[in-house]
């Protein structure tokens, strides 16, 4: 089995990732963690994509925290999406915290241009995370898996 877990940047899709690696023993990787794979960027990439692919039909689970929408066509069809959002002054107000409490008026450009980038993007399940548990997101998403 394999779930991507799509957002931007500061909406929670790593906590998610790793809360669901604790309660289902899911194999984590985020961005382009698969470049350490292989040793060219292009083997990996293709490593990956067939690591992926045998576990949509196999017992392992790999979570994908999908931050660049590059990396979306890397899942395999079956894999569960869920698309995971934040309110644009929350994203900005966490990635200060990131940045020991100051946002740089070009980060907040970045963040500002990028918000919104997966909203079309189908999904499975959409989860807007302001003010919800990391646990309840998860055993929403586990539900859906059946586990």
């Amino acid at each position: 089995m394999v779930i991507g877990i799509i957002g931007e940047s500061c909406t929670g899709k790593s906590s998610i990732a790793n809360e669901l690696s604790k309660r289902i023993n899911a194999k984590v990787y985020a961005g382009n963690d698969y470049t350490k794979l292989a040793k060219s960027e292009t083997e990996a990439r293709q490593m990956f994509s067939e690591s992926l692919n045998a576990s949509e039909s196999g017992d392992a689970i790999i979570v994908y925290v999908i931050t660049e929408a590059e990396h979306i066509t890397l899942l395999p069809p079956k894999a569960l999406r869920v698309l995971v959002t934040a309110d644009l002054d929350v994203i900005k107000e966490r990635f200060a915290k990131r940045m020991n409490g100051k946002l740089p008026a070009p980060v907040a450009a970045m963040l500002e241009t990028k918000h919104g980038m997966f909203d079309e993007e189908r999904n499975d399940l959409h989860i807007h995370n302001v003010g919800r548990s990391i646990s309840d997101i998860c055993d929403r998403i586990l539900a859906l898996c059946g586990k």
